[in-house]
């Protein structure tokens, strides 16, 4: 039963319905670690419990389409902007646009967004239809968990780390949780405004 809630969950911020492919890849990444029922929500809402906005942000790597490895520890000083999407998901791809201006137009001023796509490998050709568009870097996740951050069960997600490595923004307590331009006035441009 809970994992159903989380194949909803993802559905409910889409306009169309999961395909049985992407709801078997999600029901085997909570099987697959052995993780089922109760203790699969439990597990994933615990480590999104520990995210204290604050405190150092857990490392994430990016490996990106083109082979490149990408560490938010090797990025302090800049603004990181880690935000989890899928070529399926409908407000991913309405968000998408406004993340890559917002990115490209605040690069000179250390923004760095890292692109997560939740797609299968065999959709590859998709996302790099999508990524070519984007001014940040992409890359597949191999699984929907992420170390620390938990499950990625609702999409789109995105988690904002400072200058100095500190979880600035918490993407699990953002509702609704695409990207607007003033949410992004609101929570980025203020650490952006610090400078480095």
């Amino acid at each position: 039963m809970t994992r159903q809630i989380h194949i909803r969950s993802v559905a409910v911020h889409r306009s169309e319905p999961v395909p049985d492919l992407q709801r078997r890849a999600l029901l085997r990444g909570a099987v697959g670690l052995g993780i089922a029922g109760a203790g699969g929500l439990c597990a994933s809402r615990a480590r999104a419990a520990d995210l204290k906005v604050g405190q150092p942000a857990p490392h994430l790597v990016l490996h990106t389409l083109d082979g490149r490895s990408i560490a938010t520890r090797d990025l302090l000083g800049q603004v990181v902007i880690a935000t989890f999407w899928a070529t399926w998901c409908v407000p991913c791809r309405e968000e998408l646009p406004l993340l890559s201006a917002y990115a490209a137009r605040h690069a000179p001023q250390g923004l760095q967004v890292l692109g997560f796509s939740l797609d299968e490998a065999q959709n590859l050709p998709k996302v790099r239809t999508v990524a070519a568009s984007l001014s940040f870097p992409v890359g597949l996740l191999e699984s929907p968990w992420v170390p620390a951050y938990g499950r990625i069960w609702r999409l789109p997600v995105s988690f904002v780390i400072d200058r100095a490595g500190r979880l600035a923004d918490n993407g699990w307590d953002a509702d609704p949780p695409e990207w607007t331009a003033q949410r992004l006035q609101q929570v980025v441009d203020p650490l952006l405004a610090r400078g480095g």
